[in-house]
């Protein structure tokens, strides 16, 4: 019923806007090509009489709508470029198709030197403390979005093992839920296991932007130490983009996106990808747990309950570049994953049958229309998700690192057995609605709502069924903005947050409900064209999660005394890019964070340290910095490096159960990386072997420095020992990619921690080490 009423609400709102939107359809598109004929992005197209106009896109693709009846003169403009125009005539419901063919203005190039900016480095000049990553430079990888990620300065990605294994994001020290995951705007809290940053490929986005700390408006939700949005894009009309990946512990990797759009604008997108492993790598045991081995003393053994699959499609179908539309979309996203689970929260629990199915059945509904009336802009969608989690542990043994069957009398390897399917249901409805007032000022009202529906069936064990009631909750999160805007000059924003949270336990409806309001100004101004000063406020808070609250019914415990988290967050930073000789490039970023947390929500280890459970600290200060430096030689030579320090420090004076003040009263919060970093460099030969052939080698540095697992007070000064030290990471990846034919056909190879290095994100879970990868690839745009 909940799914009927979402998608019923939203066809219900899409029905009224198309009825108002179809009484205006004048419109005009074309293509702004050079004299040579090849297609100019960037070009601005301005029709004279209203003031009104569009950018083209990649292709050289404009669109302009809701133009009423008339006379105008259409003018074309670029830097660099002769500015062209044209005179036209449209009558009510015209939808006139109209070309422009510029040229060169030599005199303008000799004394002009002017670049223009990628969507991504448009992005990253927001008042917001945002890093977009040009996911299309990574397409000839096999990086998923987490791996993507790990290389943004502030950002650490934390993984328990190979290919599917749990992760953790952490940006500026907040982890876990306290960061937020969306996809084209949509909140992703609902997808479930199938659709997760660590297994969905780099090709799916056309850019993924990183907000660390206050999260803009139009990302609605109640994060509260930043958000990672994933932009699919949609700048090719008529495409195919295919590729697949074999390397070592038997992995594979597949993608193919594609999208066939006609003349009229009725489109069908399709994404599909899919992941498989064995993880079978060595991992190194503690001498502990090499003593009850049988037959062997080797403290190197392999993982053997590791194997990892899961496969997605996404599909929709609808119009795109419509007067009723710039995208109306109905689709359904479809998945499924297996995992076989080899340890705990720490190596010395281990099993050899215990595993994980997964599946997710969600359909959608996507509207957005800009000018739907003059300086009306809206965006409209929903989804539901179907699907379900499913336990499996139901063997009548119990294993070591060696692999060896040990017969038992009782049932299960964890907790007494388990068979349960988990139908976490989830609903999503999202109304974001702006309206520019005047040139510079405009409004915004965002409004997010979602369901949580747990329903557990014990299928070996069916009464316990009424010992497991059913756990809900509902939460709303409407946002209202303020921004006033001067291109290259100055911008400011400003919003407020109310959000609601509902949840609800069993046949009785026994529910708690708790109200927030929170409040944020972000401010950036332009010094000059290259130099850019930021700063950011915001008051946040945090509801905790599902997961948080009941549990994830695998590695977490549940908590449902767990209470919402408030955050003071203030952020500062500085962009600025300068050039040498023409030819040599440079691009500065520095930020500056300073936050203070009340009930601050972290994971720590369970008593018997086994499974990680949520809990709160009465206050937790954080002071961190990061830094990015990249450098670029005329068109062929890249390198950059980012460095990021945090400190974040336990202000709770007392203990539970303990007299006086507490022994870590002011320690660093354990468990969390404290200084890491990257380097990178590349480097394009073009035309190698044949024209429009390019050769590109690169070299990936990753580095984090030892932290602590426990607290810095408690224990002895031996880290390694008393305190379970994470040493010290440092690994080296190698890159080839050969592009033939301007990119249609691409092959790479990829060296992972060439010195094969033990690395850990969390105490003693290796990673995988030495690996060596294969990639294939193939695009063809007919846009």
């Amino acid at each position: 019923m909940q799914i009927k009423k979402i998608l019923l609400t939203a066809m219900l709102c899409a029905n009224v806007i198309f009825s108002y939107a179809q009484k205006q359809t004048s419109s005009i598109s074309g293509y702004v090509k050079t004299s040579a004929g090849d297609p100019l992005p960037g070009a601005t197209v301005k029709v004279q009489k209203i003031n009104f106009g569009s950018v083209s896109d990649d292709n050289g693709l404009f669109k302009i709508y809701n133009l009423a009846p008339g006379n105008y003169s259409i003018h074309v403009s670029a830097v660099g470029f002769k500015t062209q125009k044209k005179d036209i005539s449209l009558s009510a419901g015209q939808e006139m198709k109209i070309n422009f063919s510029v040229t060169e203005n030599a005199e303008q190039m000799e004394t002009v030197n002017v670049l223009g900016r990628t969507k991504a480095q448009e992005v990253n000049r927001q008042a917001f403390n945002v890093t977009a990553i040009d996911a299309t430079k990574l397409y000839n990888t096999t990086l998923d979005i987490s791996g993507a990620l790990d290389r943004v300065a502030g950002v650490r990605v934390r993984e328990t093992g190979g290919v599917g294994s749990s992760f953790n994001v952490s940006l500026n020290g907040f982890s876990g839920n306290h960061i937020r995951y969306f996809i084209d705007g949509i909140p992703m809290d609902n997808f479930g296991s199938s659709f997760q940053i660590n297994n969905i490929p780099i090709n799916l986005a056309e850019r993924v932007e990183v907000y660390k700390g206050v999260v803009p408006l139009w990302l609605g939700s109640d994060a509260l130490g930043g958000a990672v949005n994933i932009v699919t894009g949609n700048k090719h009309r008529n495409y195919i983009d295919a590729s697949y990946s074999f390397g070592s512990f038997n992995t594979h990797r597949s993608v193919v996106n594609a999208a066939l759009t006609s003349k009229s604008g009725f489109t069908v997108q399709l994404n599909a990808f899919q992941n498989y492993s064995d993880n079978n790598y060595k991992t190194d045991l503690p001498e502990r747990l090499v003593r009850v081995l049988q037959g062997t003393t080797e403290s190197s053994q392999r993982r053997f309950n590791d194997t990892y699959h899961n496969e997605t499609l996404i599909a929709n179908v609808g119009f795109v570049g419509k007067s009723f539309a710039d995208n109306l979309l109905l689709g359904i996203t479809l998945g499924k994953n297996y995992k076989e689970i080899q340890t705990g929260a720490r190596p010395d629990a281990v099993f050899g049958q215990l595993h994980r199915r997964g599946t997710i059945i969600m359909p959608t509904l996507k509207y957005q229309k800009t000018n739907l009336v003059k300086g009306l802009d809206v965006t409209l969608n929903a989804n539901y998700n179907l699907g379900y989690e499913k336990t499996i542990d139901t063997a009548y043994a119990k294993y070591d690192w060696d692999g060896i069957r040990d017969p038992k009398a009782t049932m299960g390897e964890r907790d007494g057995g388990q068979l349960s399917k988990f139908e976490n249901n989830n609903g999503l409805l999202t109304t974001m609605v702006s309206y520019k007032i005047a040139e510079h000022h405009s409004l915004a009202v965002n409004n997010v709502f979602s369901t949580f529906n747990r329903k557990t069936d014990n299928i070996l064990f069916p009464a316990n069924n009424a010992l497991d009631p059913a756990k809900k909750m509902n939460k709303n999160v409407l946002g209202f903005g303020y921004s006033y805007d001067v291109d290259n000059k100055w911008s400011t924003n400003f919003f407020g947050k109310y959000i609601n949270q509902k949840n609800i336990i069993g046949s009785r409806n026994v529910s708690s409900s708790t109200d927030k309001m929170g409040y944020g100004l972000a401010l950036a101004y332009f010094l000059s064209r290259n130099l850019q000063l930021r700063t950011s406020y915001e008051l946040t808070n945090r509801m905790p999660e599902a997961t948080e609250i009941f549990g994830d019914l695998e590695n977490q415990e549940a908590n449902p005394a767990l209470k919402p988290e408030k955050s003071d967050n203030i952020n500062v930073g500085v962009i600025y890019n300068f050039k040498i000789n023409e030819i040599n490039r440079f691009s500065v970023t520095a930020n500056g964070v300073y936050r203070y947390s009340a009930d601050f929500i972290y994971n720590r280890l369970n008593n018997n340290q086994t499974k990680t459970t949520a809990d709160n600290r009465a206050g937790v200060r954080t002071l961190g910095t990061d830094a990015e430096v990249r450098y670029s030689y005329k068109n062929w030579l890249t390198a950059g490096a980012t460095v990021t320090y945090q400190y974040l420090q336990n202000l709770q004076q007392y203990e539970p159960n303990y007299n006086g003040v507490s022994p870590v009263y002011l320690d660093q919060m354990p468990n969390i990386p404290y200084l890491f970093g990257n380097m990178d460099i590349s480097a394009s030969f073009r035309d190698i072997g044949k024209k429009g052939n390019n050769l590109t080698l690169g070299y990936n540095l990753l580095y984090v420095n030892s932290f602590y697992l426990y607290w810095p007070s408690l224990g002895g000064r031996d880290q390694a020992s008393d305190k379970k030290g994470i040493p010290t990471q440092l690994a080296h990846d190698l890159n080839f990619v050969y592009s033939m034919k301007n990119g249609r056909y691409n092959v790479s190879l990829e060296a992972k921690n060439i010195t094969d290095k033990p690395l850990y994100d969390n105490f003693s879970l290796q990673k995988p080490g030495r690996g060596f990868y294969l990639n294939l690839r193939y695009f063809l745009n007919k846009s």
